[in-house]
């Protein structure tokens, strides 16, 4: 069996309305507070390191725009791919 990983306890101030509307959900999902409160923050971090990386993609970009001649070559090799695809 895995070992589980240390967990630390904080304690977090939260609205009364949100807390009765993550209460309400975690009845409904069958999963602790506790759960719930960590899978919301893994999301969120995910999401902020999800657009970070999209922000850096598109800088990339910005800096050394995709030339014509990749386009094609991209284009011609998509072409070969996709209508093989079950869509």
């Amino acid at each position: 069996m895995a070992k589980r990983a240390p967990k630390k306890i904080i304690q977090v101030p939260i609205e009364a309305e949100l807390l009765a509307r993550i209460d309400e959900t975690v009845g409904r999902v069958a999963e602790s507070r506790a759960a719930f409160v960590r899978d919301a923050c893994r999301s969120r971090l995910d999401a902020l390191e999800g657009g970070q990386l999209e922000r850096q993609y598109v800088e990339g970009y910005r800096r050394k725009p995709e030339g014509t001649a990749w386009a094609k070559t991209t284009a011609r090799l998509l072409s070969g791919v996709l209508h093989r695809e079950k869509w």
